[in-house]
C-alpha cells in the first residue's frame, strides 16, 4: 500500500464502507407514526406498555365515597370573653366544626375572638365563614363547607355594617 493510501485510511477518506459494519440496524426501531384525532390505531406500532385486551373507558370516574364518622359534631358556642377562644381552638383541633354566636358581646372582644379563631383555622388549613352579621362557622381541614355563604351575604350587603365588626371573609 502506498503512502497516500495509508494517509487516506488514517483520515478515513478512502470511501470504504468497512466502518458501517460496526453499526447494527437492528438497534434502531422505527418511529411510530403520529396518530390523528379520528384515525384508527395501527397495531404494528402498538406500545409494549399497554396491556392487550383491556379497554379504556373515558366516561365518568368512579365516585369517591367518604364514610361519615359518628364523632362528627358541630359545637355551638356563645363566647363571653377572650378566654373562650381557647375552647374554640380545642374543638377545632378535635376535628369538630364550631358555630360562633357573637350576639351580645362587646365589639372589640368579638373582633379579638374572630381574629384569634381566624388565625387558628388558617394554621390548621381550616375554614372560617360568616353566616350572618353575628354568627360564624369555623371548621377544621377534615370538614368541608358547601353552600352559598358569599351569595347570601351579598344580597344583604347593607346589613353587614350593622354589627360593627370589621370583618371581611
Amino acid at each position: 500500500m502506498s503512502l497516500l493510501g495509508k494517509l487516506m485510511d488514517t483520515m478515513r477518506l478512502n470511501g470504504d464502507e468497512e466502518d458501517d459494519d460496526y453499526y447494527l440496524d437492528e438497534d434502531f426501531e422505527d418511529e411510530a407514526p403520529k396518530k390523528g384525532l379520528f384515525s384508527k390505531r395501527n397495531t404494528d406500532y402498538e406500545d409494549e406498555d399497554e396491556p392487550e385486551g383491556k379497554t379504556r373507558f373515558l366516561g365518568r370516574p368512579n365516585p369517591k365515597v367518604v364514610p361519615m364518622r359518628r364523632s362528627m359534631e358541630v359545637t355551638m358556642i356563645k363566647p363571653t370573653s377572650m378566654e373562650d377562644s381557647r375552647d374554640i381552638c380545642d374543638y377545632l383541633l378535635a376535628g369538630k366544626a364550631v358555630v360562633l354566636n357573637m350576639e351580645g358581646i362587646h365589639t372589640e372582644t368579638a373582633q379579638r375572638i374572630i381574629d384569634f379563631t381566624s388565625g387558628a383555622t388558617y394554621s390548621m388549613n381550616g375554614n372560617l365563614q360568616k353566616i350572618s352579621n353575628y354568627i360564624f362557622i369555623a371548621t377544621p381541614d377534615c370538614v368541608e363547607l358547601s353552600g352559598d355563604f358569599q351569595d347570601i351575604l351579598a344580597a344583604g350587603g347593607a346589613i353587614d355594617n350593622i354589627s360593627g365588626l370589621n370583618i371581611r371573609l
